[in-house]
């Protein structure tokens, strides 16, 4: 039985949802309910895409970009939930796999440069950079106990908007075969940039320590 129908479901999810988190009221109903759609659907897209990678050398990039997006959900998810020891645990085991991708991607993408395929060097260079920053980050959060307010936030929001970025631009900047026809309009490949673009924002609103109610409780237009 083929993973694509589960993995092009789960990417339109991720997509669809995704963007209705980003754009509710934060803490609201709407936005923790789509939230949590968004990160089955990604863990759905994310890590089917990795399993059909394997054993095809024409899609092995999909493994470390799946398994890498699969982590950021997985870990923004948890910054958000109370700490426990089993939270905790899972920390630990989040940086090391971070640490094991980012090395494996760096590794790969030397050996992909020696064998001529130029193509796969800077994606894996990417995800490997990608997954080592990430694993700093959580050596620094676990070393300082956990995080709370604005720093908490930034880690939940960066994660999250980039692991957005990765789905909707593996469906829009990707081969145009994937996108139906009336869909094909130019102006559409910017809709991964939305992402990045309301992620800059928001982190320039928490670019302070503290975080006020009106931050926390904005509606969606404000956040445009």
């Amino acid at each position: 039985m083929t993973l694509v129908p589960l993995h092009v479901i789960g990417g339109a999810l991720a997509i669809a949802s995704g963007f209705t988190a980003l754009y509710t009221l934060k803490g609201g109903t709407l936005h923790r309910k789509s939230g949590t759609i968004f990160v089955y659907a990604m863990l759905i897209m994310s890590l089917s895409g990795a399993v059909m990678a394997v054993g095809r050398a024409g899609a092995a990039m999909n493994i470390p970009a799946g398994l890498v997006t699969a982590y950021l959900v997985i870990t923004s998810l948890i910054t958000v939930r109370p700490p426990s020891a089993g939270s905790r645990r899972a920390e630990r085991g989040a940086m090391l796999t971070a640490f094991a991708l980012g090395l494996s991607s760096i590794v790969a993408a030397f050996l992909s440069a020696g064998r001529g395929n130029i193509g796969f060097v800077f994606p894996l260079l990417m995800f490997g950079v990608l997954a080592l920053s990430a694993g700093v980050g959580d050596l620094r959060m676990i070393r300082a106990g956990g995080l709370q307010g604005a720093p908490q936030l930034k880690r939940h929001l960066w994660r999250m908007c980039v692991a957005l970025f990765i789905a909707a631009g593996s469906f829009f900047l990707g081969p145009v075969r994937r996108i139906p026809e009336p869909l094909r309009i130019p102006a559409l490949r910017l809709i991964p940039l939305v992402a990045l673009v309301t992620m800059a924002y928001w982190l320039w609103r928490l670019r302070r320590k503290r975080i006020s109610p009106s931050v926390i409780g904005v509606s969606a237009p404000e956040a445009v």
